[in-house]
Protein backbone atom coordinates (compact mmCIF):
# COMPACT_ATOMS: atom_id res chain seq x y z
CA UNK A 1 0.00 0.00 0.00
CA UNK A 2 2.77 1.95 0.98
CA UNK A 3 4.70 1.80 -2.43
CA UNK A 4 1.17 3.33 -3.90
CA UNK A 5 0.25 6.27 -1.65
CA UNK A 6 4.46 7.79 -2.22
CA UNK A 7 4.28 11.44 -4.11
CA UNK A 8 3.85 11.25 -7.75
CA UNK A 9 4.90 14.60 -9.29
CA UNK A 10 2.49 16.82 -10.10
CA UNK A 11 1.65 18.16 -13.48
CA UNK A 12 1.43 21.67 -14.50
CA UNK A 13 -2.11 20.94 -14.72
CA UNK A 14 -5.31 20.16 -12.53
CA UNK A 15 -7.83 17.94 -13.25
CA UNK A 16 -9.85 19.18 -10.55
CA UNK A 17 -13.48 18.85 -11.22
CA UNK A 18 -13.30 16.49 -14.18
CA UNK A 19 -13.60 12.41 -14.60
CA UNK A 20 -11.52 10.17 -15.71
CA UNK A 21 -11.54 6.42 -16.31
CA UNK A 22 -9.09 3.63 -15.31
CA UNK A 23 -10.14 -0.06 -16.81
CA UNK A 24 -7.44 -2.74 -15.12
CA UNK A 25 -7.17 -0.55 -12.07
CA UNK A 26 -6.96 -2.65 -9.59
CA UNK A 27 -3.34 -3.41 -9.96
CA UNK A 28 -0.03 -2.71 -11.25
CA UNK A 29 0.22 0.17 -14.05
CA UNK A 30 -3.56 0.83 -13.91
CA UNK A 31 -3.23 1.26 -9.98
CA UNK A 32 -0.64 3.44 -9.92
CA UNK A 33 -2.38 5.67 -12.84
CA UNK A 34 -5.70 5.96 -10.72
CA UNK A 35 -3.75 7.20 -7.70
CA UNK A 36 -1.92 9.47 -10.22
CA UNK A 37 -5.33 10.85 -11.65
CA UNK A 38 -6.56 11.21 -8.09
CA UNK A 39 -3.51 13.42 -6.97
CA UNK A 40 -3.97 16.05 -9.99
CA UNK A 41 -7.78 16.41 -8.64
CA UNK A 42 -9.69 14.18 -10.73
CA UNK A 43 -12.10 11.72 -10.01
CA UNK A 44 -11.95 8.38 -10.56
CA UNK A 45 -13.67 5.46 -12.05
CA UNK A 46 -11.69 2.19 -10.87
CA UNK A 47 -12.78 -0.75 -13.27
CA UNK A 48 -11.61 -4.56 -13.30
CA UNK A 49 -13.21 -7.57 -13.43
CA UNK A 50 -11.41 -8.33 -9.91
CA UNK A 51 -13.01 -7.22 -7.19
CA UNK A 52 -9.98 -5.66 -4.93
CA UNK A 53 -10.77 -1.89 -3.44
CA UNK A 54 -6.81 -1.38 -2.55
CA UNK A 55 -7.32 0.94 -5.34
CA UNK A 56 -9.84 2.98 -3.70
CA UNK A 57 -8.92 1.95 -0.48
CA UNK A 58 -5.32 4.07 -1.15
CA UNK A 59 -7.58 7.41 -3.15
CA UNK A 60 -9.60 7.72 -0.20
CA UNK A 61 -6.96 7.83 2.13
CA UNK A 62 -5.36 10.29 0.41
CA UNK A 63 -8.31 12.42 0.57
CA UNK A 64 -9.66 11.93 -3.10
CA UNK A 65 -12.80 10.88 -4.93
CA UNK A 66 -13.11 7.46 -6.79
CA UNK A 67 -15.58 4.81 -7.07
CA UNK A 68 -15.29 0.84 -8.27
CA UNK A 69 -16.85 -0.65 -11.17
CA UNK A 70 -16.94 -4.10 -11.33
CA UNK A 71 -16.90 -4.93 -15.23
CA UNK A 72 -14.94 -7.55 -17.89
CA UNK A 73 -14.24 -4.93 -21.05
CA UNK A 74 -14.92 -7.84 -23.21
CA UNK A 75 -18.59 -7.32 -22.55
CA UNK A 76 -20.13 -5.00 -24.40
CA UNK A 77 -22.99 -4.75 -22.03
CA UNK A 78 -21.06 -4.50 -19.16
CA UNK A 79 -19.06 -1.54 -20.64
CA UNK A 80 -21.96 0.16 -21.55
CA UNK A 81 -23.69 -0.50 -18.00
CA UNK A 82 -19.91 1.06 -16.56
CA UNK A 83 -20.31 3.77 -18.36
CA UNK A 84 -23.75 4.54 -17.47
CA UNK A 85 -22.60 4.33 -14.04
CA UNK A 86 -19.93 6.57 -14.48
CA UNK A 87 -22.43 9.44 -16.09
CA UNK A 88 -24.78 8.57 -13.14
CA UNK A 89 -22.30 9.19 -10.35
CA UNK A 90 -20.16 12.11 -12.10
CA UNK A 91 -22.02 13.44 -14.74
CA UNK A 92 -19.50 13.53 -17.25
CA UNK A 93 -16.17 10.99 -18.66
CA UNK A 94 -12.88 13.23 -19.49
CA UNK A 95 -10.43 11.23 -19.64
CA UNK A 96 -9.82 7.19 -19.88
CA UNK A 97 -7.42 5.12 -19.68
CA UNK A 98 -8.05 1.63 -21.38
CA UNK A 99 -5.41 -0.15 -19.96
CA UNK A 100 -7.01 -3.48 -18.72
CA UNK A 101 -5.01 -6.48 -20.31
CA UNK A 102 -4.48 -10.38 -19.73
CA UNK A 103 -1.03 -11.58 -21.09
CA UNK A 104 -2.81 -15.29 -22.34
CA UNK A 105 -0.86 -18.62 -22.71
CA UNK A 106 2.20 -19.01 -24.04
CA UNK A 107 2.49 -20.79 -27.40
CA UNK A 108 3.73 -20.72 -30.56
CA UNK A 109 1.41 -19.71 -33.27
CA UNK A 110 0.55 -22.77 -34.39
CA UNK A 111 -0.08 -24.34 -31.34
CA UNK A 112 -2.20 -21.61 -29.52
CA UNK A 113 -5.88 -22.26 -28.92
CA UNK A 114 -8.67 -21.04 -30.36
CA UNK A 115 -9.80 -20.14 -26.91
CA UNK A 116 -6.68 -18.35 -25.60
CA UNK A 117 -6.55 -16.66 -28.92
CA UNK A 118 -10.40 -15.09 -28.20
CA UNK A 119 -10.04 -14.18 -24.97
CA UNK A 120 -6.62 -12.52 -25.19
CA UNK A 121 -7.91 -10.05 -28.12
CA UNK A 122 -11.45 -10.29 -26.15
CA UNK A 123 -9.87 -9.01 -23.50
CA UNK A 124 -7.20 -6.81 -25.27
CA UNK A 125 -8.13 -5.23 -28.22
CA UNK A 126 -12.56 -5.93 -28.30
CA UNK A 127 -12.21 -4.65 -25.24
CA UNK A 128 -10.53 -1.30 -25.42
CA UNK A 129 -12.45 -0.79 -28.57
CA UNK A 130 -15.86 -1.40 -26.74
CA UNK A 131 -14.50 1.27 -24.50
CA UNK A 132 -13.85 3.70 -26.67
CA UNK A 133 -17.32 3.22 -28.20
CA UNK A 134 -18.62 4.38 -25.34
CA UNK A 135 -16.37 6.70 -23.90
CA UNK A 136 -16.20 8.86 -27.20
CA UNK A 137 -19.97 8.61 -27.50
CA UNK A 138 -19.99 10.40 -24.10
CA UNK A 139 -16.83 12.82 -24.67
CA UNK A 140 -18.35 14.15 -27.81
CA UNK A 141 -21.47 15.21 -25.83
CA UNK A 142 -18.98 17.82 -24.27
CA UNK A 143 -16.26 18.32 -27.22
CA UNK A 144 -13.24 17.65 -25.64
CA UNK A 145 -11.62 14.70 -23.67
CA UNK A 146 -8.33 12.70 -24.05
CA UNK A 147 -8.04 9.12 -24.03
CA UNK A 148 -4.88 7.01 -23.83
CA UNK A 149 -4.72 3.18 -24.46
CA UNK A 150 -2.20 1.01 -22.87
CA UNK A 151 -0.69 -1.22 -26.27
CA UNK A 152 2.82 -2.55 -25.38
CA UNK A 153 6.52 -2.88 -27.24
CA UNK A 154 4.68 -5.81 -28.06
CA UNK A 155 2.47 -3.55 -29.97
CA UNK A 156 5.61 -2.59 -31.62
CA UNK A 157 7.62 -5.71 -32.35
CA UNK A 158 7.32 -9.10 -32.13
CA UNK A 159 7.71 -11.97 -29.05
CA UNK A 160 7.84 -15.92 -29.88
CA UNK A 161 5.47 -17.44 -28.06
CA UNK A 162 2.57 -14.46 -27.59
CA UNK A 163 0.99 -14.75 -31.25
CA UNK A 164 -2.43 -13.45 -29.30
CA UNK A 165 -0.86 -10.99 -27.31
CA UNK A 166 1.14 -9.05 -29.74
CA UNK A 167 -1.51 -9.61 -32.39
CA UNK A 168 -3.88 -7.36 -29.74
CA UNK A 169 -0.59 -4.86 -28.76
CA UNK A 170 -0.23 -4.27 -32.73
CA UNK A 171 -3.91 -4.13 -33.14
CA UNK A 172 -4.24 -1.19 -30.22
CA UNK A 173 -1.89 0.70 -31.66
CA UNK A 174 -3.80 0.35 -35.13
CA UNK A 175 -6.86 1.30 -33.45
CA UNK A 176 -5.48 4.53 -31.71
CA UNK A 177 -4.13 5.69 -35.07
CA UNK A 178 -7.55 5.36 -36.41
CA UNK A 179 -9.86 6.98 -33.99
CA UNK A 180 -7.24 9.86 -33.30
CA UNK A 181 -8.00 10.73 -37.17
CA UNK A 182 -11.46 10.33 -36.66
CA UNK A 183 -12.09 12.34 -33.14
CA UNK A 184 -9.31 14.94 -34.23
CA UNK A 185 -11.52 18.21 -35.16
CA UNK A 186 -13.98 16.70 -32.55
CA UNK A 187 -11.98 17.84 -29.42
CA UNK A 188 -11.05 14.61 -28.42
CA UNK A 189 -7.23 13.55 -28.43
CA UNK A 190 -5.97 9.47 -28.28
CA UNK A 191 -3.17 7.99 -28.19
CA UNK A 192 -1.60 4.46 -26.51
CA UNK A 193 1.46 4.12 -24.31
CA UNK A 194 3.80 0.95 -24.98
CA UNK A 195 5.41 -0.14 -21.82
CA UNK A 196 8.24 -2.29 -21.70
CA UNK A 197 8.81 -4.45 -18.47
CA UNK A 198 7.35 -2.97 -15.54
CA UNK A 199 7.66 -4.50 -12.17
CA UNK A 200 3.80 -5.45 -12.11
CA UNK A 201 1.93 -8.72 -11.26
CA UNK A 202 2.12 -9.56 -14.71
CA UNK A 203 5.65 -9.43 -15.01
CA UNK A 204 5.45 -11.79 -11.36
CA UNK A 205 3.43 -14.31 -13.37
CA UNK A 206 5.65 -14.45 -16.60
CA UNK A 207 8.77 -14.72 -14.32
CA UNK A 208 7.57 -16.59 -11.50
CA UNK A 209 9.10 -14.30 -9.79
CA UNK A 210 12.74 -16.01 -9.93
CA UNK A 211 15.24 -13.42 -9.93
CA UNK A 212 17.43 -15.09 -12.49
CA UNK A 213 14.35 -14.57 -14.84
CA UNK A 214 13.75 -11.22 -13.49
CA UNK A 215 17.62 -10.25 -13.96
CA UNK A 216 16.93 -11.58 -18.07
CA UNK A 217 14.29 -9.14 -18.13
CA UNK A 218 15.86 -5.99 -16.96
CA UNK A 219 19.22 -6.81 -19.20
CA UNK A 220 16.96 -6.37 -22.19
CA UNK A 221 16.18 -2.75 -21.17
CA UNK A 222 19.30 -0.48 -22.53
CA UNK A 223 18.12 1.79 -18.79
CA UNK A 224 19.56 -1.77 -17.02
CA UNK A 225 16.30 -2.13 -14.50
CA UNK A 226 12.99 -2.89 -14.97
CA UNK A 227 10.31 0.62 -15.19
CA UNK A 228 8.11 0.89 -12.28
CA UNK A 229 4.48 1.44 -12.46
CA UNK A 230 4.16 5.04 -11.75
CA UNK A 231 6.64 6.06 -14.63
CA UNK A 232 3.97 4.66 -16.93
CA UNK A 233 1.25 6.37 -15.10
CA UNK A 234 2.75 9.68 -15.52
CA UNK A 235 3.34 9.78 -19.66
CA UNK A 236 -0.63 8.54 -19.13
CA UNK A 237 -0.98 11.89 -17.08
CA UNK A 238 1.25 13.73 -19.28
CA UNK A 239 -0.54 12.66 -22.66
CA UNK A 240 -4.09 13.42 -20.87
CA UNK A 241 -3.26 17.34 -19.64
CA UNK A 242 -3.88 20.62 -21.82
CA UNK A 243 0.57 20.26 -22.37
CA UNK A 244 -0.30 17.48 -24.11
CA UNK A 245 -2.80 19.35 -26.69
CA UNK A 246 -0.86 18.51 -29.76
CA UNK A 247 -0.68 14.92 -29.22
CA UNK A 248 -2.80 12.65 -30.80
CA UNK A 249 -2.06 9.20 -32.73
CA UNK A 250 0.91 8.35 -30.71
CA UNK A 251 2.40 5.28 -29.45
CA UNK A 252 4.50 6.55 -26.78
CA UNK A 253 7.35 4.31 -25.38
CA UNK A 254 7.55 3.84 -22.03
CA UNK A 255 10.28 1.36 -22.29
CA UNK A 256 13.90 2.31 -20.98
CA UNK A 257 15.02 2.38 -24.43
CA UNK A 258 13.71 -1.26 -25.01
CA UNK A 259 12.62 -1.10 -28.81
CA UNK A 260 15.42 1.53 -29.62
CA UNK A 261 17.76 -0.77 -29.63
Amino acid sequence: MLLFLKAIKLMNTSFKNKTAIVTGGSFGIGRATAIAFAQNGANVVIVDWVTDHETLNAIKAMGGNAIFIQCDVSKSEQVKAMIDQTIATYGRIDYAFNNAGIEGASAVAHECTEENWDKTIGVNLKGVWLCMKYEIAEMLKQGKGAIVNCASVAGLIGFAGLPAYVASKHGIIGLTKTSALECAKLGIRVNAVCPGAIATPMIDRITGKQKEVEAQFAALEPIGRLGQPDEVANAVIWLCSDEASFVTGNAMTVDGGWVAQ
